[in-house]
């Protein structure tokens, strides 16, 4: 019977009835016998000298099986990996616990090991510190200041590294421009707040000579490798595992300190050891996103031609570099053309360590902060020359035959049809009469704003980012299929199985998908910068046409035909001219597992596996439409409308597209209006919980109208781009605009995020004639 074709279908995630029904294991949910439990104590100071730890006490209370500190185990677990590379890059030792001295609140001091978690907990109060608390810098800009303390005394300034890039001729560029545009802009910090906390637990068996690592992780092989190095064993005796992970949002693309810790507890106490991260100690240890300050400058022509742009821009990453803190900032860099042609184009990055919490990538990961840099700057361009900000937008736009598409900044973007999306996102929302209704509703004193951005991202990453598949179809006829990606929520046990199920003709419920445990895949790079199906989805792909291939030869030695004389069909290779003569692939699979009439040279069965490297990076792009209320007399914001066109390229399952660019929306729209990690000049945190840090809540949300176009690719055989992280990269300008629009007879030109009802409402009370240069 003729399996249905399932690529392009709106299916269910096959992921889901599990978890609904609370069946998934979280490494919280993982119980084995006889386990410690691993609590830490974290420093109340932002830069402290730690003079004396006083552990008796904690080491004597019942049920306390170990306590330890930095300084004990210094010599026995290396320091924290840093994957960059800069030749100006500077990298502070970064030990699992703090040795000699605190950089951030938060930073572990000591960990204590018990028999139960409660007890762990009860025996941190009991550890005296005796700290001297050193000067503090928590601004990024005053970290660089001259005479700034200094947070790590073996360098004589706090700037952890710079990145300059320019292209095209920028002098000229200014110089024959009709109008200079400059804008300040500030992004600011992040929590990611993945529902699932991180966790960790480690149990080492010594006949076996095998650490097993359970973590919640989107990098399970990535951590496995830096593990065995941390701990000094070999790779062959590490084993890593990401069970069902709660989000991750680029927070769990990592290796944190207490992943290296419960490894080397596991070791040296010979039972397993689990330490759960509370939310508090998430907020102020697991790595935040974003945290830029800088200025753009747009050399623009009299019809809203860009004619150059020079971004100037400081990067707080905290005390330390996690993994791929370096690597972040300089994708802002990367992308700063966005959609628009733009001849000539300079960044100058400067990094600053800060007494906070690292900062790495979070869900765009450079990206947005890109993304809102010119996508603001197109619309004070608009402001200042009085032009529509779409029609700046189509001047600036390359058109779809120009493609690929190189950038001033060193890109080649790989496809791309701007106008056509913006085209349907202006005809679905109606932009013409939103223009009309605006005009005759601030004649009575109401104020709606419409925001727009157009917005190209990198993704897929591509050359020197592989990524790991294989393919195998059991003598029942059943097919397994395992991806060195390790998904967490984006849906590839499902949108791999439609892949292969199309392929090879089977039932997508006789495909199982594994993945996130490195005994079971051999290698892999994980899940990160919406690459799993644009990388490891292809490596799948390839390696199913392998195992066609391989039936094929079988199938032709079986039925005495030349291969070139089957067809393939819904799972069966038939005779060319003589159809009722044929096998399918699961007797195919049957006798490969036999092996007893096999062609020379095959080997028994019905398996292959596949890397794929892309020779590029690829490109999605869209269009968003927010249309809001504002009300001058509360500062009050209400999204009226909120409309999305994406651009993926090739769309496996509609479903799973739709529910990743509306996550992303949400996280847009939380920094926008919401979200930002406030620490005090002295380092403080000031909004460490959920009762502190605002998210976004359902009742916040707009209804979200999704539409897409379809533009392939021609860096991957399915012409797929990737889809996670858009809703987060279009979603912010947008709302920013459409605010800024909004307030527009009020002389506003430009709020910095998140755009809370004080600030708005006190924006509204002294107004003044919009004008050049306008108010902030």
């Amino acid at each position: 019977m003729p399996v249905s074709k399932s690529v392009g279908a709106r299916i269910k995630r096959r992921e889901d009835p599990e978890l609904v029904r609370g069946l998934g294991r979280y490494v919280g949910d993982i119980d084995l016998p006889n386990t410690l439990h691993v609590a830490i104590l974290r420093s109340p100071y932002a830069h402290a000298r730690i003079k004396t730890i006083e552990m008796d006490a904690a080491r004597q209370h019942p049920g306390v099986v170990a306590v330890l500190t930095g300084d004990e185990i210094k010599d026995q677990i290396g320091t924290l990996p840093v994957t960059a590379d800069n030749p100006t890059l500077k990298i502070p030792k970064h030990y699992v616990l703090a040795v000699g001295k605190a950089c951030y609140v938060g930073e572990g001091v000591a960990a204590v090991v018990a028999e139960d978690r409660y007890t762990a907990e009860d025996a941190l109060h009991l550890i005296r510190v005796e700290y001297e608390p050193l000067p503090v810098v928590s601004d990024p800009e005053k970290a660089l200041a001259q005479g700034s303390p200094l947070i790590h005394s073996e360098w004589s300034d706090n700037l952890a590294f710079s990145w300059q890039q320019e292209q095209g001729d920028l002098t000229k560029a200014f110089d024959q421009a009709h109008k200079i545009v400059k804008q300040r802009l500030v992004h600011q910090r992040l929590a990611p707040i993945a529902i699932e906390t991180r966790g960790v637990l480690a149990r080492y068996l010594p006949a076996e000579k095998e650490l097993t690592v359970w973590s919640s992780t989107q990098i399970p092989h990535l951590l496995k490798s830096h593990l065995s190095k941390l701990l000094k064993l070999p790779e062959t005796e590490v084993r890593v595992i990401a069970p069902e992970v709660g989000g991750g949002f680029g927070s769990k693309l990592n290796v944190y300190a207490e992943e290296g810790l419960l490894g080397y507890l596991a070791l040296k106490l010979n039972r397993p050891v689990k330490w759960i991260e509370e939310r508090r100690e998430n907020i102020q240890a697991t790595i935040h996103g974003r945290g830029q300050v800088g200025e753009v400058e747009a050399a623009v022509k009299k019809d809203g031609t860009i004619l150059g742009l020079r971004y100037k821009v400081i990067a707080d990453i905290g005390a330390y570099h996690q993994l791929f803190t370096p690597a972040i900032p300089p994708f802002t860099g990367l992308m700063l053309s966005g959609c628009y042609k733009i001849p000539a184009i300079g960044i100058e990055l400067r990094a600053a360590f800060t007494n906070k919490m690292s900062t790495d990538a979070y869900r765009g990961a450079g990206r947005p902060e890109a993304t809102y840099v010119i996508e603001r700057i197109m619309d004070r361009v608009a402001q200042e020359l009085k032009l529509d900000p779409v029609a700046v937008r189509r001047k600036n736009f390359p058109k779809p035959t120009e493609f690929p598409f190189k950038t001033a900044t060193g890109l080649a973007y790989d496809s791309g049809n701007y106008q056509l999306a913006l085209n349907q996102a202006l005809k679905r929302a109606g932009y013409e009469k939103l223009r009309r209704d605006q005009k005759r509703l601030r004649a009575r004193g109401s104020y709606l704003g419409i925001g727009l951005s157009t917005y190209v991202e990198i993704c897929a990453m591509g050359p020197g980012f592989w990524e790991y598949g294989s393919v195998k179809v059991e003598p029942t006829g059943k097919v397994r299929i395992a991806s060195g990606a390790s998904p967490h929520g984006q849906g590839q046990k499902t949108s791999f199985a439609q892949i292969v199920s199309d392929q090879l003709g089977v039932a997508l419920d006789d495909i199982t998908v594994i993945h996130g445990d490195t005994a079971e895949v051999p290698k892999g790079i994980g899940t990160f910068g919406s690459r799993a199906t644009a990388v490891g989805g292809i490596a799948v792909y390839q390696a199913a046409e392998k195992v066609i291939a391989k039936a094929r030869e079988l199938a032709a030695h079986l039925l005495e035909v030349d291969a070139e004389d089957l067809n393939f069909s819904d799972g069966r290779f038939s005779v060319k001219g003589v159809p009722k003569k044929g096998l399918t692939i699961q007797q195919i699979a049957q006798q490969a597992k036999l092996a007893k009439n096999l062609p020379q040279g095959l080997d028994p069965n019905l398996v292959a596996e596949s890397t794929f490297e892309p020779s590029n990076f690829t490109f999605p792009f869209g269009t968003h439409i927010c249309v809001v209320d504002v009300e001058p007399q509360t500062g009050k914001i209400a999204i009226k409308k909120y409309l999305a066109v994406d651009d993926c390229g090739k769309v496996i399952n509609p479903l799973l597209v739709d529910g990743q660019v509306q996550g992303g929306i949400v996280q847009g729209l939380g920094q926008a209006l919401y979200e930002g990690v406030v620490y005090d000049e002295n380092g403080q945190l000031l909004n460490g919980s959920l009762m502190d840090y605002a998210l976004p809540r359902a009742a916040n949300l707009p209804r979200l109208q999704l539409n897409r176009t379809e533009t392939p690719t021609p860096v991957n055989p399915l012409g797929v781009k990737g889809i996670g992280e858009a809703g987060t990269i279009g979603s912010t300008p947008a709302i920013v605009n459409a605010v800024v629009d909004a307030l527009a007879p009020f002389g506003v030109t430009h709020i910095d995020m998140p755009l809370t009802p004080q600030k708005i409402w006190r924006l509204c009370q002294n107004p003044k004639p919009a004008a050049a240069g306008g108010r902030k």
